[in-house]
């Protein structure tokens, strides 16, 4: 088994609870599907939020989802004036057998910006 990160970000509607809690297990479940992971892979989870995602912590997201025994951990992504707003980004170590080359990262809705090259068709659109 190898230690390897995955990378997703996505962007909220509203700043409310419910928004971000959302929008993380939809990216948190996209990010599953297509790495073909369980919990037992996830070693922990680095969120960011833009200073703007007040509401809630992207964990309460991934806690709904079911890393309950995952560490996790939120912060505040640096301010870069002119750069993407309500935007939660993910950093996820994980133990896989495949090569790097194989994984694959979420980038949706408004974030498919951040790294078009690597959102797949349709991520962009997402309800």
């Amino acid at each position: 088994m190898r230690v390897l990160a995955l990378r997703g970000a996505t962007t909220i509607d509203s700043d409310t609870a419910e928004e971000i809690t959302k929008r993380t297990v939809q990216m948190l479940e996209l990010l599953y599907e297509r790495n073909h992971l369980s919990h037992d892979d996830v070693i922990s989870v680095f969120f960011t939020t833009t200073g703007d995602v007040t509401a809630a912590a992207p964990g309460i997201g991934a806690r709904a989802f079911g890393l309950t025994e995952v560490p996790l951990l939120c912060a505040q992504e640096q301010h870069v004036q002119g750069s993407l707003r309500r935007c939660v980004r993910l950093l996820a170590h994980v133990e896989v057998d495949r090569p790097r080359s194989e994984l694959r990262h979420v980038f949706l809705r408004g974030a498919t910006v951040l790294r078009p090259e690597l959102a797949e068709p349709g991520d962009g659109d997402l309800p």
